[in-house]
């Protein structure tokens, strides 16, 4: 089975060979897979995503960057508990839930907001936000200067698909 998502105008993902090499991390960030090519769609099958999970588990990483495009890129979000709520400037987001749910907080102003190293802020909880439980397979969309963040998880797991729009 074949899963191709498409990101900005010619960047794709989906199911494919060569995924398992990290080639880095970015800047203290998450480890990186590949730098996003200019030439040629890019593929990760079922089992290669399978595979990162269990890799992340295995050596308790909370995020792992399959492509890294600059302006863009795919990101896998595996997460027990809570996370800081963020709000990304210039950047939008496309959440695909892979396995389990939590509770997702989006709108709303940040608690205790602090400016990060790229500019976006994080905090310890939002207020005024709408709360509604998030599950396999639901998608997402969280335009760029929006509040969004989990606040509570058995465990869950998201592609995150991450793109500039200013």
């Amino acid at each position: 089975m074949r899963v191709v998502m498409t990101i900005g105008l010619c960047a794709a993902i989906g199911a494919g060979a060569g995924a398992a090499v990290v080639i880095g991390q970015q800047g203290g960030g998450p480890p990186v897979r590949m730098t996003a090519p200019s030439d040629k769609a890019v593929d990760f099958s079922l089992a290669e995503i399978e595979s990162t999970f269990k890799e992340m588990d295995a050596k308790k990483i909370p995020t792992m960057r399959l492509v890294e495009g600059g302006r863009y890129n795919v990101n896998i979000r595996r997460l027990v508990g809570a996370e800081s709520a963020l709000v990304h400037a210039k950047t939008a987001d496309v959440w695909v839930v892979r396995e389990g749910s939590g509770t997702l907080v989006t709108g709303g102003a940040l608690v205790n907001p602090q400016t990060n190293a790229n500019g976006d802020l994080s905090g310890s909880g939002i207020t005024g936000g709408v709360e509604r439980v998030i599950k396999t397979g639901d998608v997402v969309f969280i335009p760029a200067g929006v509040a969004h963040g989990v606040k509570e998880s058995k465990s869950i797991t998201w592609l995150n698909i991450r793109f500039d729009t200013k």
